[in-house]
């Protein structure tokens, strides 16, 4: 992210000196590049079956781990988590490696927590569930998503925010399991 913010800002020097863009053009650009963030939101991994309130699998560990490995190059400000153990485990490598606390969130208030989202300053990584992560890109993006089958993991929902507006792109994770 920061290495996008300095190629643009570069991209807007060099353009400026050559009289390509005016000062004017160069401080909206220099602004939009400040505005910009990105928001990753992630199903839990893999899950334990027929328990309560289950731990994940070691696949589940190690995607959890694989999804901090593909974000490690990101900077990431806040982690969000549901207040489940499955959620709470795939965070916890992406909120370690950016040495970040994991703060939780209500999964049935998914409405104010997009508008919290959206204002909040800086990159972040959702980790919820099933029929939450779909519809709560959705609210970020104001595009009708529903919830998407159990048996589906490997889904990273990318919605980038450039000047208040934002944009979804679906990601598959590459990850396979060694167990």
């Amino acid at each position: 992210m920061h290495s996008l913010k300095q190629l643009i800002l570069g991209l807007v020097i060099v353009l400026s000196s050559l009289g390509v863009i005016t000062k004017v053009h160069a401080d909206e650009y220099a602004k939009h590049a400040q505005a910009s963030k990105y928001i990753y939101l992630i199903r839990h991994a893999e899950k334990q079956l027929d328990v309560k309130d289950p731990s994940l699998t070691v696949c589940g560990v190690q995607r959890a781990q694989s999804i901090a490995k593909q974000l490690e190059l990101i900077a990431i400000d806040n982690v969000f988590s549901t207040n489940y153990q499955r959620t709470l485990q795939t965070a916890k490598p992406v909120a370690q490696s950016k040495n970040v606390v994991i703060k939780h969130y209500n999964p049935k208030e998914l409405e104010a927590f997009a508008i919290e989202l959206k204002q909040l300053p800086g990159n972040s990584v959702i980790v919820g569930h099933s029929n939450t992560t779909a519809v709560l890109a959705g609210l970020l993006t104001n595009i009708e998503l529903t919830s998407f089958d159990e048996s589906i993991y490997d889904r990273l929902y990318q919605v980038v925010i450039i000047g208040g507006n934002a944009q979804l792109q679906i990601l598959q994770q590459n990850f396979n399991c060694s167990q």
